[in-house]
């Protein structure tokens, strides 16, 4: 008897705790238009997540997300970019220049949502909850550079960080969208 009434105040003290745990779908984000973007509509899908710039050694990386999200986003698979100019001043642009840019250059269809920061006192929540564990329940993170990509299952967890040098078009990426 002990044993279940210990059991159960276990339980009822931790389910508070297990239910404050966000997922990905628990944000709200602006889209490049400034429209709100509500993540919630990406699941089911499996999501990579990059912060980009237009004026960076791996700008040319958009060529490969661009292929990467039209030969996938049959198989529940999107990439949505969001640029960040945290980095050098790598991503000068407003919204609408970074639009053009993406489009004029790279023919870029996938999302891209409204310039944000991805790190430091101003970094937007959704880069929180990408880079905390306490808030993404799996791995602390740092976002190193531009075009870092983050791997979201289709259930809105963080499941991997990719290095912005690895190619989008890496085994392991794809990979995991095949799986």
């Amino acid at each position: 008897m002990k044993k279940i009434v210990l059991s159960i105040l276990i339980i009822s003290l931790m389910t508070p705790v297990l239910a404050q745990k966000k997922s990905f779908y628990d944000f709200k984000v602006k889209d490049i238009d400034g429209n709100e973007y509500d993540l919630i509509n990406l699941k089911g899908k499996k999501v990579l997540v990059v912060n980009t710039a237009s004026k960076c050694g791996l700008t040319p990386q958009y060529k490969d997300l661009q292929k990467l999200y039209t030969d996938y986003m049959n198989d529940n698979f999107v990439v949505i970019g969001f640029p960040a100019n945290d980095f050098l001043r790598q991503e000068p642009g407003t919204n609408n220049e970074i639009k053009s840019f993406c489009s004029s250059k790279y023919n870029v269809s996938f999302p891209m949502m409204a310039k944000i920061s991805v790190k430091g006192k101003n970094m937007h929540p959704l880069y929180q909850w990408l880079t905390q564990k306490d808030q993404n329940g799996i791995k602390d993170s740092k976002v190193k550079w531009n075009f870092q990509k983050y791997l979201i299952d289709r259930e809105g967890n963080l499941v991997n960080v990719v290095s912005p040098k690895t190619s989008p078009l890496d085994k392991k990426i794809i990979d995991w969208i095949k799986k």
